[in-house]
């Protein structure tokens, strides 16, 4: 009886055991040498609605960054590695054209945008710092990070992201996260060349469509600029789209005339002296 027990108690324990490594994903899953996009991508989208830690980073000047302060915006996290030659700072310059067109059509300060060096030995503050410099990126509402490995492996668990040495440097998915103004995983954005509505549209919908402060013309504008501020792919930019309100006029005028003539029909066929 003992024994069966004993066995009992092994079979259970070696089940959680690979439970539990079934649904951790590690590096061993996915493999440094032989990297699985489709698996990559699947623990990527998995991390979508995610709260994202407040981890401790530093940024070029070496002083303490938490990403809480970020909190009450959107905030746009592209990972990096400085020593990158080739998707990296591909991925930085389309960015930077993308958030400039954010940035025109949402506002400046509508949203932050971080870039962090997940190389935790290499990509030190000095590094970041002279990476940004090398990307032309000076905006105030963008800021380059660092942070030692433990930390940049529990952000990179929290985003959904994966990356292993390789003799080109590192496999990863080229991935720009999404958080909305609480800090959890909105959106994720793939490619180091995506398209401007890729990363324009979900921080349009979180900057418009997600405000609820209790002022209903607020409210009602931010609903209307949803809706009307769309982009144009024959000038790369948004614009403010009227159309709305000129459809919603010719329609007003039209039940008008509409209710007009019923009306006039409706005296013309009424007996003398009825009301």
């Amino acid at each position: 009886m003992i024994d069966r027990l004993t066995h009992f108690i092994v079979l259970i324990a070696m089940g959680t055991m690979i439970g539990t490594a079934a649904f951790a994903h590690t590096k061993a899953d996915v493999g440094g040498s032989d990297f699985d996009e489709a698996t990559a991508l699947q623990i990527s989208q998995g991390a979508i609605g995610r709260d994202v830690g407040d981890h401790r980073l530093l940024d070029v000047a070496g002083e303490p960054r938490h990403l809480d302060e970020f909190h009450g915006r959107p905030l746009v996290i592209s990972l990096i590695y400085t020593s990158c030659s080739h998707t990296c700072p591909v991925l930085t310059q389309n960015l930077a054209g993308v958030v400039k067109v954010a940035q025109e059509a949402l506002g400046e300060d509508s949203f932050n945008v971080v870039s962090i060096g997940f190389d935790a030995p290499v990509d030190t503050p000095e590094r970041m710092r002279v990476y940004a410099h090398e990307q032309g990126i000076q905006s105030p509402n963008w800021v380059f990070l660092s942070a030692d490995a433990k930390t940049i492996e529990l952000l990179t668990n929290d985003l959904g992201f994966i990356f292993f040495p390789s003799p080109k440097g590192f496999d990863h998915i080229a991935q720009t996260t999404v958080l909305d103004a609480e800090g959890r995983v909105y959106r994720q954005v793939y490619g180091e060349n995506f398209s401007t509505p890729a990363l324009v549209e979900p921080l349009k919908e979180l900057v418009f469509g997600n405000r609820a402060d209790g002022n209903i013309l607020s409210n009602w504008i931010n609903g209307v600029r949803l809706f009307c501020t769309i982009y144009d792919p024959a000038s790369g930019r948004y614009r403010f789209d009227y159309s709305l309100f000129i459809t919603i006029g010719v329609g007003l005028i039209s039940l008008g005339s509409v209710l007009v003539f019923v009306l006039r029909a409706w005296r013309q066929s009424s007996p003398p002296g009825a009301v």
